[in-house]
């Protein structure tokens, strides 16, 4: 599976998955077959950062 490449956009894409489909960012990452790490550093150049707690990027 491919994520989207724009940040704001793969934003969206995550914290929907999260919100609709997976307890956990890592539970994510396993089933799109893409490394945590990509995400985190993706969205965290346009600010944003995981919420284990909330299960979403803020």
């Amino acid at each position: 599976m491919s994520i989207p490449n724009d940040p704001i956009i793969l934003l969206s894409y995550i914290n929907t998955l999260l919100r609709d489909q997976y307890p956990s960012l890592e539970e994510l990452c396993k089933a799109v077959d893409v490394p945590q790490q990509q995400i985190t550093e993706k969205l965290a150049a346009v600010g944003y950062t995981y919420d284990a707690e909330q299960n979403r990027f803020r």
